[in-house]
């Protein structure tokens, strides 16, 4: 069944970009409040067997805070197990929503159908927008790799501004395979830490990983629309298919007591839920980050809806990796290793398409 897409989300651009405030009204969960430190943490027989591409072991390695721990070892096969990806850009302006997926704004999510691509002068009140053909109704998209790459580029290549931005799983060999680490047992941080240049937030049950918030404004700016699939993930040359929101398209592991379902694992080692559970209301007490604790599961995540651009609004525990260079994740250990185009800044953070064009003070 194809996701409701309007008006998903009940919060406001400015809870998006600050992080902070989107938890619901009672979001006064205390920092050092000694019940975040309980959690039942990741059990690796949530994951779907086809979404991995070796057995999950334990290994060794070090948080953020120089502390040496066991973490469970994730060989993600970087793609979805359990639901097709795409579509992402219509091709004609009379494609109707099926014919399409999604793209956030301003807190809410839309089809992005014919007709959406068809009104985004008066809907970004700018004249400029044109994305497709009067004569014919054809869209603009980018149908090729070479034009997937070119314009997937933090600077957007000038011949494929307003297009609608879409790239295949067949350009990533049908998918990049990761290496997840995530500590067996969540160390909670004295202070909780932004999501930052996190290269992921988490992980899905169903082999995807959730991404950091999608640099919408610089979408924009090259008059191009990005369109995620009905599932809220599109492709990367780069990184892969991810995902950006939650519909409700993954994997889930149903509570027994109608709480939210877990969909996956924060980098943290804490469960990451949907946002509202059988009854439909989101919790009223989450903290800045989106966690809150319950006597069953301990301290989780509710995910965010998705219009939001956003996951969680924070970690509230220890991630792999930034105290040595790897990134939240360890999926990426040296700048080496870095895809071409997406080179290793200064930070020590292999966090994706970063030049000197968007952080000339950070990057080597």
């Amino acid at each position: 069944m194809r996701p409701t897409h309007r008006a998903l989300s009940f919060a406001t651009l400015a809870c998006v970009t600050a992080y902070v405030g989107c938890g619901g009204s009672n979001a006064n969960t205390d920092p050092a409040d000694a019940a975040v430190a309980s959690s039942n943490g990741l059990d690796p027989k949530n994951f779907i067997a086809s979404a991995l591409t070796g057995d999950i072991t334990e290994v060794e390695c070090t948080l953020s805070n120089g502390a040496t721990t066991t973490c469970y070892r994730i060989p993600i096969a970087g793609k979805p197990a359990d639901h097709p990806v795409g579509p992402f850009c219509p091709r004609n302006i009379a494609d109707g929503p099926e014919q399409a997926g999604i793209w956030i704004e301003s807190g809410n999510a839309y089809d992005a159908d014919g007709a959406f691509i068809k009104n985004l002068a008066t809907f970004y009140n700018d004249a400029k927008w044109q994305l497709y053909d009067e004569a014919t109704g054809a869209i603009r998209v980018t149908d090729t790799q070479a034009a997937c790459e070119a314009a997937a580029r933090p600077d957007v290549d000038p011949a494929y501004q307003n297009h609608c931005v879409e790239c295949s799983l067949d350009y990533v060999n049908g998918g990049i395979a990761a290496e997840i680490l995530i500590p067996i047992h969540p160390v909670v941080r004295a202070t909780p830490v932004e999501i930052g240049g996190a290269s992921k937030v988490g992980v899905a049950l169903n082999g995807a990983h959730f991404d950091p918030p999608a640099p919408v404004q610089a979408i924009l700016v090259a008059y191009t629309i990005a369109a995620f699939d009905d599932c809220g993930g599109h492709v990367n040359p780069h990184v892969g298919y991810h995902y950006h929101a939650a519909t409700g398209c993954s994997a889930e592991v149903k509570q027994a007591d109608g709480h939210a379902p877990l969909i996956g694992y924060a980098l943290d080692g804490f469960a990451m839920h949907a946002m509202a559970g059988e009854d439909g209301v989101e919790p009223k007490d989450l903290d800045t980050c989106r966690g809150h604790t319950d006597d069953e599961r301990g301290y989780h995540y509710h995910v965010a809806s998705a219009g939001e651009n956003m996951f969680i609004g924070c970690f509230r525990g220890e991630t792999v990796g930034t105290a040595t260079g790897t990134g939240p994740g360890g999926a990426v250990t040296a700048c080496a290793d870095v895809p071409a185009g997406s080179p290793c800044c200064g930070d020590g953070t292999c966090d994706g398409p970063e030049t000197t064009a968007n952080c000339a003070s950070d990057c080597q």
